[in-house]
C-alpha cells in the first residue's frame, strides 16, 4: 500500500517524503528543514527558519544550513514551511529547573539524543506545551510525529507500518528452556539469590531468607519485568554478563 494513503485517509502534506522515509532501507538520513524549532535545550533555545538531521533513530543535526549539504548527503527532505518542530517527549524536572547540567537534559533536541519529535502549525504551537496539547486534542492537525526516527502519525493519521502499542493485560507465561539467562543469580555479596526458571517465575532467597520475593518474570531484550505474587511490578536490566535489579548486580551461579 501507498504511504500516500493510510487507511483511507489521504496523505496531503509531504506525502513524496513519507513514502521514502517508510522505503528507507539504506539508512538514508532524514532532514525536516525550514522550521521554527523549540529545542528546549538551554543552550540551543529556539530557531527560526532551522533544520533537524535525524540518521536512524538518532537526532545528529539542529539549526540553520543543514539543508546544503542535503544533496551531497541523498538526505529524504521534509519541507516543513510554517511548521514547528518541538520534542515529542518533554523533561518536565529540567522545565522546572530540576537538573543541574545540560548533559541531564535528554528529553530536548539536543544532537545526539533520540529522534522523537513533533511537528504542528506554528498557529497550533505557541510553545511546547501548546504543540502537546495540540497532539492530545486535535490529533488531526498532526503533521508529524516521529518516535526514534520513525513515523508514528503523518498528516493526522496513522503512519504506515507504525508500532502497535501492547496488547493491554498482563501477558502470557513465556518458555524459556534453553535461555542463557535461566538459572541462579547472585550478587557479589551473597546476599541475594535470584532464580529464573524455564517456566517464567522467580524466586528470591535474601539474606538466606528463603522464598522472601516470588512471582513471574518476562524478558524483552535486555529488559526483564517482574510481578511479584504480593502484587507490586518490579524490573531489571542484563548488563553483559551482569543483571543489574533493585541497586544489586548479579551474576550467573554454577549450573547445576
Amino acid at each position: 500500500m501507498s504511504a500516500t494513503h493510510t487507511d483511507t485517509v489521504t496523505v496531503t502534506w509531504n506525502s513524496k517524503a513519507l513514502d521514502e522515509i517508510v522505503s528507507n532501507d539504506a539508512g538514508r538520513p532524514v532532514l525536516f528543514t525550514n522550521a521554527r524549532v523549540l529545542t528546549m535545550d538551554p543552550l540551543i533555545g529556539t530557531l527560526r527558519g532551522a533544520d533537524v538531521l535525524l540518521v536512524g533513530a538518532l537526532l545528529v543535526g539542529v539549526g540553520p544550513g543543514i539543508i546544503t549539504a542535503a544533496g551531497d548527503d541523498n538526505a529524504i527532505v521534509v519541507d516543513c514551511t510554517g511548521m514547528t518542530v518541538v520534542p515529542a517527549v518533554v523533561d518536565a524536572i529540567a522545565l522546572a529547573g530540576g537538573r543541574g547540567h545540560r548533559s541531564e537534559y535528554v528529553a530536548t533536541l539536543t544532537p545526539g539524543n533520540t529522534g522523537d519529535l513533533l511537528v504542528v502549525p506554528d498557529a497550533l504551537a505557541p510553545d511546547v506545551a501548546g504543540a502537546l496539547a495540540t497532539l492530545l486534542t486535535r490529533p488531526e492537525e498532526v503533521r508529524a510525529l516521529v518516535a526514534a526516527g520513525k513515523p508514528v502519525l503523518w498528516s493526522g493519521t496513522n503512519a504506515p507500518g507504525r508500532a502497535t502499542a501492547p496488547e493491554a493485560g498482563i501477558p502470557a507465561a513465556q518458555d524459556l528452556s534453553g535461555s542463557p539467562r535461566v538459572g541462579v543469580w547472585i550478587d557479589n555479596n551473597d546476599f541475594l539469590h535470584q532464580e529464573l526458571t524455564p517456566a517464567g517465575r522467580y524466586d528470591e532467597t535474601r539474606g538466606g531468607r528463603p522464598h522472601a520475593y516470588e512471582g513471574r518474570y518476562w524478558i524483552d531484550g535486555d529488559r526483564i519485568d517482574y510481578l511479584d505474587d504480593l502484587g507490586f511490578w518490579a524490573f531489571g536490566e542484563f548488563r553483559g554478563e551482569e543483571l543489574h535489579h533493585a541497586g544489586y548486580a548479579m551474576r550467573l551461579g554454577p549450573r547445576a
